[in-house]
């Protein structure tokens, strides 16, 4: 895309903003804060935040400074198409507007909380359309699960507080099904999406076959989201910024939302 027309959209976008009501003008985060409490996978260490040095100084005025080390994939984050395919773009080479557009958020919440291992299908997606129209092309579709209300209970978000091996076979949360991450595709041409959960694909896989659709695609995918359920289903505006790590397969991700209006042009 030339960058004239995206200048153009997004002030478009910023005109829609500043003729808002204050209702429609709040930003919702959908990252989770990063702490000891974050939630990883079994096999990954977790977050650590190292303070250098608090206090006062020797001139007399406050300073602050501290390190942190993480796993690319835990909290609220990103795998880039690197992730599970090898000609993919690593997270400092995803395109600006693969992360940035319009969204729709979808709502199986009922299908996960009947069955930890649901596995969402086209035909979810469909009825979705049919309550709340097509899901528009290069939009950013996330799936809301419900799962984001458990976080940061291990035991009850991703099935087991097990770490390491041990803990991977006892995972047990929803994800999208290969149909309907090839559905999403090649019939809808997503750019984007993301979930609430740990993973794109149902925990107890081993194959993880969504996420290698949607890499191979090239799409990003965007995991651990929170706060989907203060969004509505349509006409919200995502901006997902990952931590440029350079040959990265993936990244600590701030992503924020908001309403737009109907009538205010959308595309990226």
């Amino acid at each position: 895309m030339k960058p004239i027309k995206i200048t153009l959209v997004l002030l478009s976008f910023v005109c829609g903003i500043a003729s808002a009501s204050s209702t429609d003008n709040e930003w919702v985060d959908l990252s989770h804060r990063y702490s000891s409490n974050t939630v990883y996978w079994p096999t990954s260490e977790r977050f650590q935040l190292d303070k250098i040095f608090v206090g006062e100084t020797d001139q007399g005025f406050f300073y602050s400074a501290f390190k942190f080390s993480t796993a690319e994939h835990g909290g609220t984050h990103i795998d880039a198409p690197y992730h599970f395919y090898k000609q993919g773009n690593t997270v400092d080479n995803i395109p600006l507007n693969k992360l940035i557009g319009q969204a729709v958020v979808t709502n199986f919440s009922k299908q996960a909380s009947k069955n930890r291992d649901y596995l969402i299908t086209v035909k979810d997606f469909q009825h979705w359309e049919a309550a709340h129209g097509k899901i528009p092309k290069e939009s950013i579709v996330l799936i809301r699960t419900g799962y984001e209300n458990y976080w940061p209970d291990a035991k009850k978000y991703l099935g087991t507080k097990l770490r390491g091996e041990k803990g991977v076979s006892q995972l047990h949360f929803p994800g999208l099904s290969e149909a309907a991450a090839k559905w999403l595709v090649t019939q809808r041409k997503i750019k984007a999406v993301g979930i609430d959960t740990a993973s794109i694909d149902y925990g107890q896989s081993n194959m993880y076959k969504a996420h290698r659709v949607l890499t191979a695609a090239s799409t990003p995918i965007f995991e651990n989201v929170n706060n989907l359920s203060r969004l509505p289903a349509t006409n919200v505006w995502v901006v997902a910024l990952p931590m440029k790590i350079k040959g990265g397969s993936g990244g600590p991700l701030r992503i924020i939302a908001k309403k737009y209006n109907s009538g205010m042009v959308a595309s990226s």
